[in-house]
């Protein structure tokens, strides 16, 4: 079982949008055996951003509302993916990589319009894109 944990800021925008298009993705490409969540640096408790759902809802994707997380332990065994290099200067594992080394950076949208979130969540979509295509190749078939 490999787990990934998507980390951001609050965790109420890019990596919970991370972690829903990647669990959707997975699913649709059959890859089992891995585990997804997400956290952020700063997260309060607050809830998924409204232009968030709306954006993971309009591409098919679970916008349900869900409470932030708080990065409190960086595991061992846990893969991070942080939304920028930024994020990943906080995050001390070995086992860490930032969506700009896999497709390119992906703007925070916090407090913008949803078409703002609409463009957030294709960017997303491409970095979690290669992320499963990489997993494939280190893994084989999954």
């Amino acid at each position: 079982m490999i787990e990934i944990c998507f980390v951001c800021t609050g965790n109420t925008c890019r990596s919970v949008m991370a972690e829903r298009i990647a669990k959707k993705m997975a699913k649709n490409k059959k890859i089992k055996d891995i585990k997804f969540s997400s956290a952020g640096i700063y997260a309060k408790g607050d809830n998924i951003t409204e232009n968030a759902a709306s954006a993971l809802k309009h591409f098919g994707y679970d916008g349900r509302n869900r409470k932030s997380v708080l990065l409190k332990k960086v595991k061992p065994n846990v893969i991070y993916v942080a939304v920028t290099n930024d994020h990943k200067r906080f995050i001390s594992s070995k086992k860490c990589l930032s969506f700009e080394e896999l497709a390119g950076g992906v703007s925070d949208p916090y407090g913008q319009n949803v078409e703002v979130y609409l463009q957030t969540a294709k960017q997303i979509e491409k970095n979690v894109e290669v992320l499963l295509e990489k997993l494939k190749a280190l893994r084989g078939e999954l």
